[in-house]
Parts: C-alpha cells; structure tokens; sequence
C-alpha cells in the first residue's frame, strides 16, 4: 500500500489538505490507491529554523508513511521564491530521511492561492461570490490570498478551518492547475512520487 504522509503549517490544512489530495488521486492516478494519512502540523519557523524539530517531524512522518509510502512537505511561501526556497527545503529533508521519497511544495504565496486560481468555479460556495473578470487576476500575486477571499464573501468572513476544507472540496481541479505553478507543483508531487512507488512495487 502506498501511504503519503504531510508536514503542514495550519489548522485549516489538517482538514483541506487530505480532501484536496484525495481529489487529486482521483484526477490523476484513479488506478491507484494511496492512503492519505492526517497531516503532522509543525510552527514554521521553528520547523524550518531548529535542526531538532525539523529532524523529529520528519522522521515522525518517515515512520509514518513507511517503506512504501512518502512524504509530502507543504508550506506557504509568503515572501519566499518556492523554487529556491523548496529546493532548498528538499536538499535538508533529503538528508535526514534518505531511505524516505520526499516532495516539497511551498504554495505561492498561501494555501488560498489555489482558490483565487479557481475563484471562478466557487461562485456561490460557502458565501464567496466572483464578481466578474475583474476577479480574474494572477493568483500567485496578492499577498494576502486570506483578505481576497474575504472581502468577496457575503458573511464578512474566511474561516480557515471551515472555509478552507469547504473549498477544497470543490475547486476545479483543471483550473487551479492551469492557472497556478505551484498548484501545477502538487500534481506533479503526486504523480511522479506515487508512480515511482507503483513502479518499485511491480
């Protein structure tokens, strides 16, 4: 069995995250099944700049996902470039679980950038109205991916831990990942880690 174990930074990812993933194994690898295991959520800077706590999650999700499974790290950029900075990440990770696959991806610049990416197709979800093609901007600019989901929601309100899985459940994936790099990243992850594991096992 392939298990995929992630590294999360929020509450709202404890919830969305297995949801979206799930959706994505459906998307893109149907033929397989890969249990998506509940996140292990770190405090960020203290994942990235203690030694001891980077070290201790992963292998806490090293024993996780097992022989057969692995890891997915998932963080927000913010000001960071993903590609130097997750390159950076995966060359550390890769060094204290080397008998462990490791995929890192660091959402530009938030989690929510995913959902400015697919605005469009949450018209109407848990409050979030998509005005027009004004709304249709680069996902990966606004800095405050939370605040822009925000102001377009009718109760006032964003809600990590409920909004965020609700949206996860019902982006369009074809979106996201037309529209998003780094969304385009996480489906890469997935399909290159999970058929190398399938490929291993045959």
């Amino acid at each position: 069995m392939i298990s995929v174990s992630a590294i999360v930074e929020g509450d709202g990812e404890m919830a969305a995250l297995p949801l979206l993933l799930r959706r994505i194994r459906e998307w893109r690898t149907p033929e397989v099944y890969v249990d998506v295991l509940a996140p292990i959520r770190v405090y960020k800077d203290r994942f990235l700049n203690r030694a001891d706590e980077f070290s201790r999650h992963l292998k806490l999700a090293a024993a996780k996902s097992g022989e057969t499974g692995w890891i997915l790290i998932l963080l927000d950029a913010d000001d960071d470039c993903p590609m130097l900075k997750g390159g950076e990440i995966l060359r550390r990770a890769s060094a204290v679980v080397p008998h462990r696959r490791v995929g890192v991806v660091l959402a530009n610049r938030e989690y929510e950038a995913w959902f400015i990416a697919a605005a469009q197709s949450l018209h109407g979800v848990r409050t979030f109205k998509y005005k027009n093609r004004d709304d249709a901007v680069d996902p990966e600019v606004p800095r405050n991916a939370k605040g822009w989901l925000r102001d377009r929601m009718t109760s006032g309100a964003y809600r990590e831990t409920t909004d965020q899985p609700g949206f996860s459940a019902r982006i369009d994936l074809q979106q996201a990942f037309d529209r998003s790099r780094s969304f385009r990243k996480l489906c890469t992850e997935w399909s290159r880690h999970t058929e190398a594991l399938v490929q291993a096992a045959n």
